[in-house]
């Protein structure tokens, strides 16, 4: 199953060598980082900071020893009040260590200022051999699946994408038949989770970063979601649940349940008409 990945929220500032070794010894080959891990940390790891060269060393070789693609680096946000060509410093760098693409949210509010400013993020990513996923956020301004799609189209180049994550999916509405109706190449990555339908008692950003459910475990359509998207797409596992590793489960214990499940749903979807 080379298309599964895991995302670097699912294991709360996990260092990034024992990530990987933690991916491979799990069979997943890909994984997504961001610079520096967020700020939940129920497992009291060391900090760490991309841009230490003794740790981009052994970030490097430990992806060449184990097999595992840096499949998507975080945090390239379009933001109001920020040009993206600030950019240019962290790109070089995630460029380096072998990302194949970078992914941004759309907190731009003003729509002219967002074409352009993610237009230039695209094209400076392309520079550097990096394609571009826009995740698409309820409450942004790129708020779901068909505004996403909209956005790509509009900004018209082949280096932009949609990032479909299966929780902004089913809080938006979104079916399985939205995403098979897209054209070829609008959806270049994916997010699995599973969570209740219905907006929990946490805030929508709360659950998403910390609380989501085991692929499976929820109400979600994913078996709907993963036989329509994209053949060979990285399907990275957004699964953070820091109740249990506050509780003291590890992140492989969390994490190979929700491999497990993965396969299960992505074994269901091939097996359909």
């Amino acid at each position: 199953m080379d298309q599964l990945g895991i995302e670097f929220i699912s294991v709360f500032g996990l260092p990034p060598v024992d990530f990987v070794h933690l991916a491979a010894n799990l069979d997943v080959h890909n994984i997504s980082l961001g610079l520096a891990p967020l700020d939940a940390n129920p497992h009291n790891y060391p900090s760490y900071s991309l841009s230490d060269a003794s740790l981009q060393r052994r970030f490097k070789a430990a992806l060449a020893e184990r097999g595992v693609t840096f499949a998507l680096a975080e945090g390239f946000f379009v933001l109001p009040g920020r040009d993206v060509g600030a950019y240019a410093q962290d790109m070089d760098l995630v460029a380096e260590l072998g990302a194949r693409r970078i992914n941004t949210l759309a907190l731009e509010p003003d729509a002219a200022r967002l074409d352009d400013q993610l237009a230039a993020l695209v094209e400076m990513a392309a520079a550097r051999g990096l394609t571009t996923t826009l995740e698409f956020l309820p409450g942004v301004a790129v708020a779901d699946l068909a505004a996403a799609a909209a956005t790509v189209r509009r900004i018209g180049r082949p280096e932009l994408c949609v990032l479909a994550d299966t929780m902004h999916l089913g809080r938006t509405g979104a079916t399985g038949a939205q995403i098979a109706a897209l054209e070829p190449g609008v959806i270049g990555y994916a997010q699995l989770c599973d969570c209740p339908r219905e907006r929990t008692d946490m805030s929508y950003g709360d659950e998403a970063k910390y609380e989501r459910m085991v692929p499976g475990e929820g109400e979600l359509p994913l078996v709907d979601y993963l036989k329509a998207l994209p053949g060979g797409v990285v399907i990275g596992l957004e699964v953070p649940q820091r109740r249990l590793a506050e509780a003291g489960v590890g992140p492989r214990e969390r994490l190979g349940r929700c491999v497990a499940a993965a396969r299960s749903l992505l074994a269901q979807a091939a097996a359909q008409p």
